[in-house]
């Protein structure tokens, strides 16, 4: 049964993100708020709790994972970035973008894509969000909260607890997100000499990425 935690949007609880944190740390699956729809979020050294991320979204090893960041500096710790694509992520973060570049050592084979070796990163511009991250002290390994047979991202945390109180092992409300999820953006080929690569149209506004 999962656990329910409501926090305040803009003043979210100390104690109450520390046990949220707690339970991440423990291998486990919780629903987070973002700037964009909701996600379920789990540790990025945990292959138990991935795998279950995994069964959870219904998506295979092909699908691209997000790791939540709560800066750029921490992003380019995951990430191989150059000075033009550095100039591109720092005019759309923090905001509801994800981004697709090639991995660095630091994230383990089995999160990355398989084929390409990318992972999807972003930072979120969401208080609740941006503290639990902080309190947990590393990116959470994440991905949009679709239901199977659905096509839209789910923004109710109400809703999310009623559905899945079975399958995660928390749910961190703060009210109602949008419900659009990110915009995804390949950043990939830029560093060929290319374009970046619009791969969904979502929240974020493309004019912000100069593109």
């Amino acid at each position: 049964m999962a656990q329910y935690f409501e926090l305040h949007p803009d003043n979210p609880q100390p104690r109450l993100l520390k046990q949220a944190v707690s339970i991440i740390a423990g291998g486990g699956v919780v629903a987070v708020p973002t700037d964009s729809s909701y996600a379920i979020a789990c540790h990025l050294d945990d292959k138990a709790a991935a795998d279950r991320l995994r069964q959870i979204r219904r998506v295979d090893e092909k699908h691209h994972l997000t790791l939540l960041c709560r800066d750029l500096s921490e992003l380019a710790n995951y990430a191989r970035v150059d000075n033009k694509q550095y100039r591109l992520l720092k005019s759309a973060t923090p905001g509801p973008y994800t981004f697709i570049l090639d991995a660095t050592r630091e994230v383990p084979r089995r999160v990355s894509h398989p084929q390409r070796k990318t992972i999807g990163l972003r930072v979120p511009d969401h208080k609740v969000l941006q503290e639990l991250l902080a309190q947990h002290g590393a990116p959470l390994l994440a991905t949009t909260l679709i239901a199977p047979d659905e096509t839209e991202a789910m923004n109710d945390p109400d809703r999310i607890r009623d559905r899945y109180q079975k399958l995660l092992d928390a749910v961190i409300g703060a009210g109602p997100c949008p419900d659009q999820p990110t915009t995804v953006v390949d950043l990939t080929p830029m560093g060929t000499g290319g374009d970046a690569v619009l791969v969904r149209q979502g929240r974020g506004d493309m004019a912000r990425l100069g593109l």
